[in-house]
């Protein structure tokens, strides 16, 4: 084990090396000066020169990339263009709300998934499998903004039960901070919790066939004995990747759902930076999703030794 997760670290850092290098360059090969977008109506050429100065950008393209590399090896993300303030500042700020609305929006995925997909392939071709597939397939097509939508009118504008927009941390408020995580966690939830509906029910059908699943029922073991132990965890070694796969999607920004609902998360932070080409906020930010997809596929790769003992062997 302790060989394997050496083996998968190497890796991962050959992989950030890798995203750091092109999302350096296809940021800077991007028409535009960000320097004099971001001063705005305050230009002058003296605050322009400094300020090109301070950010290392009258260096060769190879230096500032080596410079940038080793200040964001030490936490150092650089200083953002437009609000002057430092980028690894920005994402801390920004990151609780993204936190947030990711392990939300999961819990909610699961909660609809499981217990619908496994119904659903427990009682294949019956109503309950059709109404199933029916939701499933509502979920994906339907947009997310649409639904984001829809819910604010429904829940906030016309019942008044939850709040329709905004962000308020765990910390201050726990109470409010529920509140207003409702809404977007199931609207993201509840289009994620479509994707997964359809692995459980295809891996769940799957489990069932298996000679382990028919040599259970001949054993005359209780029903719930032999979903639990044997259809369900066998079916949630696919389940369990793509469940990881989604996470990672939300934990780099729901961009659109955080815009409807004014959810100050990363997803906004870095389509503010793209509006604005702060480059040194934007490469923060990819480089953070970057670690969060490689972060969550090393995780997703261990559970499968737990759902799985046979994967660990």
């Amino acid at each position: 084990m302790t060989r394997y997760l050496l083996r998968r670290v190497g890796q991962s850092v050959v992989v950030l090396f890798g995203v750091s290098v092109a999302v350096f360059s296809i940021i800077h090969l991007v028409p535009g000066d960000p320097v004099r977008l971001a001063l705005g109506t305050r230009f002058d050429q003296r605050t322009y020169d400094a300020l090109v100065a301070r950010a290392g950008l009258d260096d060769p393209v190879l230096v500032q990339y080596v410079n940038w590399l080793g200040n964001a090896l030490t936490g150092d993300l650089g200083v953002s263009f437009r609000s002057g303030r430092p980028v690894t500042e920005l994402i801390l700020e920004r990151l609780p709300a993204t936190l947030s609305l990711a392990f939300g929006a999961i819990v909610v995925a699961l909660l609809i998934a499981v217990p619908l997909g496994l119904v659903s392939a427990l009682r294949p071709r019956s109503a309950v499998d059709y109404v199933a597939t029916f939701v499933s397939q509502a979920g994906i097509s339907i947009p997310d903004f649409w639904l984001a939508i829809v819910a604010i009118l429904v829940f906030s504008l016309t019942l008044g039960w939850l709040p329709s927009s905004g962000y308020v941390g765990l910390t201050e408020d726990p109470v409010e901070w529920a509140r207003h995580l409702v809404l977007p966690a199931v609207v993201v939830g509840t289009v994620s919790g479509a994707v997964l509906t359809r692995f459980v029910r295809s891996s769940a059908l799957e489990a069932l066939g298996e000679d382990y699943t028919r040599t259970a029922r001949a054993k005359g073991l209780p029903r719930r004995v032999v979903i639990g132990r044997h259809v369900l965890r066998n079916a949630l070694v696919p389940v369990v990747t793509v469940t990881g796969i989604q996470l990672a999607y939300l934990l780099s920004g729901v961009v659109i759902v955080e815009v409807v609902f004014a959810w100050q998360g990363l997803g906004q932070l870095a389509l503010q930076a793209v509006e604005t080409r702060d480059y040194p906020l934007l490469q923060g930010a990819v480089l953070l999703f970057a670690v969060f997809f490689l972060v969550v596929n090393l995780v997703v790769d261990l559970l499968y030794a737990v759902v799985d003992p046979r994967i660990a062997r």
